[in-house]
């Protein structure tokens, strides 16, 4: 038996740039093991599997794979997820509902697709939780992470904090442009520090982005570095969590924000993060676009154990 895939480029109107992910459609009858060595193979930040809904009043249940672990929810693997299959549904001559929900391992997402001439437009997600903050880090283990000195953090506004509406980062702000341009993952730094409180990666973002004004005004600029020492080029969990932070830091109301990420690693990506004050809590979420870029078929890994 083979299983359908398509590969699409998230967070980006433009095929080769953005996130690259994998979906494996009809995912049915592959184990977790499976998965997991199919997520190993295409080696890109996250794969996800379709799977039939949970629910039957739901969309699918959409399981999301890094390399090396299942996570429970993830911004760019739903929002490139919602174009394949949404992708699907108009192929098959159904008729695109006003919102998809996906069950995963956090809960609900629902995900709004504007559809247009050309297809899918933009795909917006709502986290599925609110805002938690949690544990608070010194500046030296955060420099020493990233490889810069403790004069490029910057805690003028908060402290680096492990914050999630999903899936915990460690938020980092740092004090501009070019020291987000040096940062660079540090193995022991890492590894003295996380994992904590269910962060893994961390999260830096500085609001000083007069530099990349030129192509596409952003409000943040920011990177995302993982404990296996790789950079993410468009993290829509994070970007979210980041958002609901700083909404946290302001006057009750609602917060856009634009982001761009991936600019220093060659692949551009444009998040639309959103987040506003709930009676529960913050919540946040994020928007972009998807390029479908390759569609093939794979055979299932053989398992020993």
């Amino acid at each position: 038996m083979r299983y359908r895939y398509v590969t699409a480029d998230v967070f980006t109107r433009h095929a080769y740039g953005g996130n690259p992910l994998a979906v494996i459609l009809d995912a049915e009858g592959l184990t977790t093991e499976q998965m997991q060595l199919i997520a190993r193979e295409f080696n890109f930040s996250e794969t996800s599997f379709v799977l039939p809904p949970k629910d039957p009043a739901h969309t699918a249940w959409v399981r999301i794979f890094t390399p090396d672990r299942e996570v429970p929810f993830a911004g760019h693997p739903n929002v490139g997820t919602a174009v394949v299959v949404a992708r699907e549904m108009a192929a098959k001559g159904q008729p695109l509902p006003e919102q998809l929900i996906f069950d995963e391992a956090a809960g609900l997402v629902r995900l709004a697709v504007a559809v247009g001439g050309d297809g899918v437009e933009r795909v917006q997600l709502l986290a599925p939780e609110p805002l938690s903050r949690r544990a608070q880090v010194p500046v030296e283990a955060v420099a020493r992470a990233l490889s810069l000195d403790t004069a490029d953090i910057d805690v003028s506004e908060h402290a680096p904090q492990v914050v999630s509406v999903g899936l915990p980062f460690l938020v980092v702000q740092l004090a501009d442009r070019e020291a987000l341009r040096r940062a660079r993952p540090d193995g022991a730094g890492y590894a003295s520090l996380l994992p904590l409180d269910g962060a893994k990666s961390i999260y830096a973002y500085t609001t000083d982005t007069q530099a990349d004004a030129i192509d596409s005004p952003t409000d943040i600029q920011a990177r995302m570095f993982t404990a296996r020492m790789t950079e993410d080029p468009a993290t829509g969990s994070a970007t979210a969590a980041a958002t609901a932070l700083r909404a946290a830091l302001q006057a009750p109301g609602a917060l856009r924000l634009r982001v761009g990420q991936g600019v220093d690693m060659g692949r551009p990506s444009l998040l639309l993060a959103h987040a506003e004050h709930r009676g529960d809590g913050i919540w946040a979420g994020v928007a972009g676009q998807a390029v479908i870029v390759m569609e093939g078929s794979l055979i299932p890994p053989s398992v020993v154990g």
